[in-house]
């Protein structure tokens, strides 16, 4: 009886040492914020991955995009942070992303799919680093209020039409419908740029200094000023923030404020969901400048960070994600663009999308052909977003009357020739 009793106690004990070794022995942390349904997906996603991979558990923490784009900076700073972070600041942030190439099985693959967009994420001079990959790739664009339109009895302007026909399209309309908003612009030194690249904005480096304010950057401050001044668009948006501050005119548009709204391809999945049939909203492609017809790229990238202590379980849960078939489906399911090569040849099959929005996604797929390789260049810089936000800024202080626009030229270069000189002592 008694070794029985002992025999059974052993028993026991194996097995709950069994049950304590089945449970997760590593969780990792995703910083991660949404612009739709993203964070719904991935969870999903994320749990099927715990179910194949019993000893890592894996938590996202959602957030708003202001804690991406101004906390996770200053956390990584000090040596802090997540294991992962969804970010669209790559090239700033590259030199806290952990290289994961040798804990993938096939870096070939991330090569081949990912490669262009691996260097957005890669310290100037590494050209081997696999940091993480892209959850979406987006291009700015414009949203049209087509109903709007009708009832105004306003014809839309049609192929290769200039930022100035839709302007005067825009305002003719308002002016009919009484809407507060003829053009709508995301406050946000990327969108800007949006339009500046049109203008021929290089943001060129020369003799080893980057010069922001050229003469195609300066067009396109002045179209941002002059139509401010002429009513086409309305200092209760970017007047309504200082500084670098984002403001986005998504709600004025849902709710059939905005006849042209200057956004991009992220906001399809939103007004699927939330216009759905209220108004007929289309996407139109990118108005033309004297230089090309081109938007801004931009996305977002799920990146590992230096400050985890699991580079390997990191890699693995990358390896997952990234995969065609996983990456497919998230693509699918979020209405995004893919920021993955094969895919992107093959097409996605958006099954869930209302007829509205897969005309969107089209339009804004057929937009990546045309993307000036300027474009391509300027976000990839890892002074961008220095770039971004001092242009913001000055413009912001133009447009509510604090400055003029041969002063904010010159705070803008001095702003920036400043901010980089004190990244480079840090680094």
């Amino acid at each position: 009886m008694k070794k029985a009793a002992w025999m059974a106690g052993c028993a026991l004990a194996l097995s709950i040492l069994g049950a304590a070794g089945a449970q997760a022995e590593t969780t990792l942390r995703i910083m991660w914020y949404s612009d739709g349904n993203e964070g719904e997906v991935m969870n999903d996603l994320l749990r099927r991955f715990e179910e194949k991979n019993k000893d890592v558990k894996v938590v996202l923490d959602q957030v708003p995009f202001k804690a991406i784009n101004e906390t996770l900076p200053v956390q990584l700073a000090s040596g802090q942070g997540p294991d992962l972070a969804r970010i669209t600041d790559m090239g700033g942030l590259a030199p806290y992303l952990l290289d994961v190439r040798s804990h993938v099985k096939d870096a070939a693959y991330w090569e081949q799919n990912y490669g262009p967009f691996l260097q957005w994420m890669r310290v100037p001079g590494n050209t081997t680093a696999i940091p993480g990959y892209m959850t979406q790739l987006t291009v700015t664009g414009p949203f049209v209020n087509k109903t709007l339109f009708e009832q105004a009895g306003v014809a839309m302007p049609g192929a290769n039409a200039t930022w100035e026909d839709w302007a005067k399209a825009a305002k003719a309309v308002a002016d009919k419908v009484q809407a507060p908003f003829p053009v709508a612009f995301d406050r946000s030194g990327h969108r800007f740029f949006g339009l500046a690249v049109s203008q021929g904005a290089q943001m060129a480096e020369t003799g080893g200094e980057l010069k922001p304010v050229d003469d195609g950057f300066k067009r396109a401050a002045k179209l941002v000023v002059d139509w401010h001044k002429a009513g086409v668009m309305s200092k209760e948006l970017w007047g309504a923030v200082s500084g670098t501050a984002y403001r986005g005119a998504n709600e004025e548009f849902k709710n059939a404020q905005v006849v042209f709204y200057e956004s991009g391809s992220w906001q399809t999945a939103q007004f699927d969901k939330t216009i759905g049939d209220a108004f007929d909203w289309i996407a139109v492609p990118t108005p033309c400048g004297p230089a090309n017809c081109s938007g801004m790229p931009g996305g977002a990238a799920l990146v590992a960070l230096k400050t985890s202590s699991y580079p390997a379980e990191v890699g693995r849960l990358l390896d997952y994600l990234a995969s065609e078939e996983v990456a497919g489906e998230f693509y699918a399911r979020t209405l995004f663009v893919p920021g993955h090569i094969g895919l992107a040849k093959k097409g996605i099959a958006y099954k869930s999308a209302s007829p509205q929005a897969a005309a969107a996604l089209k339009v804004f797929g057929d937009a990546v052909g045309k993307l000036d390789p300027v474009a391509y260049r300027i976000q990839g810089d890892p002074s961008s977003r220095i770039v971004f936000n001092a242009a913001i800024s000055r413009l912001g202080q133009v447009v509510v009357g604090e400055t003029s626009l041969d002063d904010a030229y010159q705070r803008i270069s001095a702003d920036v020739a400043q901010q980089i000189a004190e990244r480079k002592k840090k680094q």
